[in-house]
């Protein structure tokens, strides 16, 4: 039934692959990166109150964008904004969340999702939300949302499907592969049996649970030894003895790669993870030369599909470039080739090798 849905949105990362305005004091989650007025985390906050009541929304974030995520969404429940004490990726925060939840609700069904995608059809979204959170209340399933590829992308993981004849619009996940290089992805694209992992599950609570305590026990045990003390004052201290037992791992490789009941809704809401500089160009509208441009005072000269974002008082003329990302913010300038994005990851991993963390 409706009333035992609940939604779990993921805001704690550091959206390292849109560095330099994504930066780790204020991730792009926080960032009105499309220029509306809003934030990637307000508008998928949004998105879901036309599913689900305000009360049972929680938000994951870091302990270090407490004040941030409050600022941000000021209606939220103290007891709905779960901080994480230590950065350990995405499998310990989603079980925190999960055992909170059953500790309030024993029949909860939930719907996980990251807080920085871009969904154009809200309508479409939120009906693809509604028909997953009907089968994983009858059946013992983690559904995942998956997007048919419009190219091939070496950005994305892939899920390869296979028939599954007893919910309509519900296929058993055969395999998960993440993110292939050019020519395995260019094969998946032009076989039309996999599509792209949009990081959105749902499931019963207890399934996904259920799912944890075989593949990853230890932080399912850890998280259930603490059920007593959700939504008392003993919680902060003993979530932050949790997380320290934790280790760093991802949902999709601790249990989704390896749980046998995982399923997928093939889906078309207009989905975009924004998860790197060319994704953003796409979104953007553009010149008649094809460039994508944030700032008032840029100045193009033979100069063609390129990311431009820079202040809106700087004057930045560009001549010359094509396919180029240029980013300026108050202390990096990034220049760089829109098919060697990737190397942005080495470019991090560098700065902090080099300790020049102010930077990051």
């Amino acid at each position: 039934m409706q009333k035992h849905n609940y939604a779990v949105m993921l805001a704690g990362g550091i959206g390292s692959r849109f560095w330099p305005v994504s930066r780790s004091r204020l991730p792009k989650q926080f960032l009105d990166i499309l220029g509306i007025g809003k934030s990637l985390m307000q508008t998928t906050y949004e998105r879901l109150l036309s599913s689900f009541p305000a009360d049972k929304i929680f938000v994951i974030t870091n302990e270090a964008y407490h004040a941030i995520a409050k600022k941000q969404l000021p209606d939220i429940k103290d007891e709905n904004l779960l901080l994480e004490p230590a950065r350990k990726n995405t499998a310990p925060g989603i079980a925190y969340a999960c055992h909170k939840i059953l500790s309030i609700d024993t029949n909860s069904s939930v719907v996980i999702t990251p807080s920085d995608h871009v969904i154009l059809k809200e309508d479409e979204y939120a009906k693809t939300l509604q028909q997953a959170l009907k089968v994983v209340e009858k059946r013992d399933i983690i559904i995942t949302l998956g997007i048919r590829p419009t190219r091939p992308d070496t950005g994305y993981g892939y899920i390869q499907y296979i028939e599954d004849k007893e919910d309509a619009g519900v296929f058993k996940v055969k395999t998960f592969v993440e993110k292939p290089p050019l020519d395995i992805a260019t094969t998946f694209f032009l076989s039309g049996d996999f599509l792209w992992n949009a990081g959105i599950f749902i499931s019963n609570v207890r399934t996904l649970l259920n799912a944890y305590h075989h593949y990853l026990p230890e932080v399912n045990d850890t998280f259930k030894e603490i059920k007593k003390v959700y939504n008392t004052p003993g919680e902060k201290e003993f979530v932050s003895k949790a997380f320290s037992m934790c280790p760093n791992v991802s949902i999709d490789t601790a249990i989704m790669e390896k749980a046998k009941n995982v399923s997928v809704i093939p889906a078309q809401f207009g989905w975009s993870d924004l998860g790197t500089w060319a994704s953003l160009y796409e979104q953007y509208e553009k010149d008649y030369l094809g460039n994508a441009v944030s700032g008032k005072n840029v100045m193009t000269y033979d100069s063609t599909n390129c990311m431009v974002m820079v202040p809106e008082k700087k004057m930045v003329v560009l001549q010359g470039l094509d396919e180029y990302i240029v980013v300026d913010t108050e202390e990096v300038l990034l220049i760089c080739r829109k098919d060697q994005e990737q190397e942005l990851k080495q470019i991090v991993a560098d700065l902090k090798r080099k300790k020049r963390d102010r930077f990051l």
